[in-house]
C-alpha cells in the first residue's frame, strides 16, 4: 500500500512538472489566392510619428535684471527682486540676507514660490522702465511697481 501511494504521488509530481503549454489564440484565416489572380497589396502600417519636440522656451524680458520696488502695497521700497533665468527668484529687503525661492513662467503665467508657498502672479505692465506685478496670495493681492535697479549687480543663484 505504501508502495502504491508513493508511486502515485511521484507520478502526480511528474504530471505536474511537464504541463502542456496553454493553447495559442487563433490566427484569422489568410484569404487563399486563386490561379491567376494577383494578391491584394497588403496595407502599409501606420507611421508612426515622433513626439513633438519641446518648444525653446525664450528667456522672458524681466529675467536676469535687477528690480526695485518703487511702489507697493505690502513690499518696503527699495527692496529689490531679481529672477534669475533658473527659475531662482532673489528678494532683496535691504535689512538682512536676502531670501531665496523660485519662479516660473509658462505660456505667459508668473508663478512665484516663496517657501514652497506658490503665488500666482499677474503681468500688470511690463517695459524697459516698469515691471508691475500683482501676486495673488492668499487673502489679500499684493501689487507691485519695480523700477531697474540701476548699478546692481545680479546676486548668486544660490544664498551665500
Amino acid at each position: 500500500m505504501t508502495r502504491f501511494i508513493l508511486a502515485t504521488a511521484v507520478a502526480l509530481l511528474l504530471a505536474a512538472c511537464n504541463r502542456a503549454e496553454p493553447p495559442k489564440p487563433a490566427q484569422p484565416a489568410q484569404p487563399t489566392q486563386e490561379a491567376g489572380t494577383a494578391a491584394p497589396p497588403e496595407a502599409a502600417p501606420e507611421p508612426v510619428s515622433p513626439p513633438p519636440a519641446p518648444a525653446t522656451l525664450a528667456k522672458p524680458a524681466f529675467a536676469d535684471k535687477v528690480w526695485k520696488v518703487k511702489a507697493s502695497s505690502a513690499v518696503a521700497v527699495g527692496t529689490t527682486y531679481t529672477f534669475l533665468s533658473n527659475g531662482t527668484l532673489v528678494i532683496d529687503a535691504q535689512q538682512g540676507a536676502p531670501g531665496y525661492g523660485q519662479w516660473t513662467y509658462v505660456d505667459g503665467a508668473l508663478t512665484m514660490i516663496e517657501e514652497g508657498q506658490s503665488y500666482p502672479t499677474d503681468i500688470l505692465r511690463l517695459d524697459d522702465q516698469t515691471f508691475e506685478i500683482r501676486s495673488n496670495n492668499p487673502g489679500t493681492a499684493v501689487s507691485i511697481t519695480l523700477v531697474p535697479a540701476e548699478g546692481a549687480a545680479l546676486p548668486p543663484a544660490t544664498a551665500p
